[in-house]
């Protein structure tokens, strides 16, 4: 087990003095060996410290992909929201719009229905004043026919009484009688 509270670094092994011992180790071996392990641990300590940065900006990549992430559900959930809300508004307008269309519909063919109505009257109104026009021109034409036939009545007779005159005044010039028709 490793103690946490303990930590070895590259310059503690350097300055560690190992005591002489009447057969102990070869002091060059140790020293070697000592500086490897100095390496070493310096090596490993800053492969720590790189895996240690990459770690804390893995971290912050990953929170800053969180964040990115929540806030494209955020914008995803608005954006259904929004979707659904203008669906409904323009729902509303479109009814809003068809009753409109209804109600302008009717009225116009209410005005339609009041012209027909209107030049159904103007056309008995023109009826009536035709067989009004007629009527007159009728009795106009019957009274000049009056006229007219009492005006050849009348040069009838007026030819019936020069002929008479005629016959009874064989003496009378031709010219003469003229005169008298006038």
């Amino acid at each position: 087990m490793i103690d946490e509270t303990f930590h070895l670094t590259p310059l503690d092994v350097r300055r560690y003095e190992f005591g002489t011992a009447m057969r102990g180790y070869d002091r060059a071996r140790v020293d070697q060996f000592r500086e490897q392990v100095a390496e070493e641990l310096e090596r490993l300590a800053r492969v720590n410290q790189d895996l240690d940065a990459k770690a804390k900006s893995f971290h912050e990549q990953l929170r800053a992909f969180r964040e990115r992430d929540k806030a494209i559900n955020e914008a995803l959930v608005s954006a259904q929201q929004l979707r659904g809300e203008i669906r409904e508004q323009a729902e509303r307008e479109s009814q809003l719009i068809i009753r409109e269309a209804r109600l302008d519909a009717e009225k116009i063919v209410e005005e339609s229905r009041a012209d027909v109505r209107r030049m159904q009257d103007q056309l008995v109104s023109l009826e009536r004043s035709r067989r009004t026009y007629l009527a007159q021109i009728r009795i106009l034409l019957e009274r000049q026919l009056t006229e007219i036939n009492a005006a050849e009545q009348a040069l009838s007779s007026s030819d019936a009484d020069a002929k008479r005159e005629r016959d009874g005044s064989a003496d009378t010039p031709s010219w003469m009688g003229s005169l008298v028709k006038e």
